[in-house]
């Protein structure tokens, strides 16, 4: 087994999990109505997200480079475990979104 392929696919996997913790934090806040507080921690896992992409990237280019690049397992993983935490990403974002948007909403009833 190529160990830059697992040392690729090990920090991929850490990042992305990062990403993910990220993630978790910003929707337990959203939860408690603090969706600024939300919105910081998910620069968070853009950031890390953003690395394990990054890491991602440089494998495919590699490997279309010419450089030898066989099937592995963990790396496939790997790339499931960063386009789940992609959804995970997309999803929390859309969940801020709705929620700051239905506060102004209350807020515009409980002015009137």
């Amino acid at each position: 087994m190529n160990e830059q392929i697992v040392e690729n696919a090990m920090n991929i996997i850490m990042h992305a999990g990062d990403a993910r913790v990220f993630c978790k934090k910003a929707l337990d806040l959203l939860a408690e109505g603090k969706p600024a507080e939300a919105e910081e921690e998910m620069k968070g896992a853009d950031k890390e997200i953003a690395e394990a992409h990054h890491i991602q990237t440089d494998c495919i280019q590699g490997a279309i480079g010419g450089e030898e690049f066989e099937y592995n397992v963990l790396f496939a993983h790997a790339q499931d475990t960063l386009m789940t935490i992609y959804s995970e990403i997309a999803l929390a974002k859309q969940l801020i979104k709705i929620s700051s948007h239905l506060e102004a909403r209350i807020d515009a009833l409980e002015k009137k």
